[in-house]
């Protein structure tokens, strides 16, 4: 991340779809999701617990599909996708649609 600040880029936006990527501690406040921000990463997905695989996949899938093919900011985009999964009986379960936190510049 310091090559890419050094270099001029910026990072727009970075999912972190592993378990757990926003829980912090006594280093990093907000776990590797705040590590990022601190290094000038835009915006980040991250999330709160142990994620399920398959609904996971499911989800980023939707998400950056959203993102390619609509007008609608990041935070609206996982808005859809939640919602897309509380209207199916297989991931209707919070443990499924909300494990997800974005941190930073979400709109």
């Amino acid at each position: 991340m310091e090559l890419v600040k050094r270099q001029g880029h910026t990072v727009e936006f970075l999912s972190l779809s592993a378990c757990q990527t926003a829980l912090g501690n006594e280093r990093a406040a907000m776990g590797l999701a705040g590590v990022a921000v601190k290094a000038g990463v835009d915006s980040v997905l991250a999330t709160l617990w142990y994620v399920d695989d398959e609904a996971t996949s499911l989800s980023l899938r939707e998400l950056y599909k959203h993102l390619s093919k609509t007008k609608l900011s990041i935070a609206q985009s996982l808005q859809s996708v939640q919602k897309k999964l509380i209207s199916t009986s297989k991931y209707r379960h919070p443990v499924y649609y909300s494990p997800f936190l974005m941190i930073g510049n979400w709109g």
